[in-house]
């Protein structure tokens, strides 16, 4: 008999997902995306320049990058902000550059033309999958900003051309679960986050067994169980965009 997760959810249940458009007015486009009791404030930002290498070896189209950090206040125990050491953490620097490669693998970077799209995810508050949160509201900050593009004739067509969405999955006490909180991530056995795209392309899968190895079957179980996640994430996302770009 499966043993009852700390919340209550199922197995292939994922947290409550929500999301909140217009947080940072002064963004191009944001969104306050929560899964469960984690909430990261995405924000995207539209620069009418490019980066200097870009210029430099004159590559055609614009560019997009991301940044990605957590409060102080986000955690149980107070967490430093990276200016305070002198550098920024690996972690950190891991995590914004998957954010970064998530959205760059859906947006056709000619099409944005001489522009930079800047995404910048902000963690308020951390019970386990902070980076898979940022991914998939960083999108939606990202769709949001573009349209005021569109609406203001910036660029001539849409560049993203799919959508993309993120998920953690993983095994503990034995059992293959869906979106982990932060008492179920810190103790897994077996530790996956999975990006992939509204069509169902894989973007990145990335795992690691926690003192452990995993089988093929374990691992298979992990991809089975992300994806159906994945889906009704991508469907949550089409619902957002929806009710936004309709107003």
């Amino acid at each position: 008999m499966p043993t009852p997760r700390s919340d209550g959810r199922a197995a292939d249940q994922l947290r409550k997902i929500t999301f909140e458009a217009n947080i940072a007015p002064y963004a191009t486009g944001s969104v306050l995306v929560s899964f469960g009791l984690t909430r990261v404030i995405c924000a995207a930002t539209i620069e009418a320049n490019v980066p200097t290498w870009m210029k430099q070896q004159k590559v055609p189209g614009g560019w997009l990058t991301a940044e990605y950090s957590m409060l102080p206040y986000s955690t149980l125990d107070r967490k430093a902000r990276d200016i305070s050491r002198g550098k920024i953490d690996g972690r950190t620097v891991e995590i914004q550059r998957l954010i970064g490669r998530s959205l760059r693998a859906v947006i056709d970077l000619q099409k944005l033309g001489q522009n930079t799209l800047w995404l910048d995810c902000d963690v308020l508050q951390a019970d386990g999958g902070t980076r898979t949160a940022s991914i998939t509201g960083a999108y939606l900050a990202a769709r949001l900003a573009i349209q005021k593009l569109l609406d203001a004739k910036k660029i001539a067509e849409n560049p993203l051309v799919d959508s993309v969405a993120a998920v953690s999955a993983g095994v503990f006490g034995g059992e293959t679960l869906l979106d982990l909180n932060y008492v179920e991530d810190k103790d897994a056995e077996v530790d996956a986050n999975i990006v992939m795209t509204g069509r169902g392309q894989f973007v990145e899968v990335q795992g690691s067994g926690e003192e452990t190895t995993f089988s093929n079957d374990q691992l298979q179980g992990l991809l089975v169980i992300a994806q159906k996640g994945l889906k009704e994430l991508s469907s949550l996302q089409t619902a957002f965009l929806t009710q936004q770009l309709l107003k």
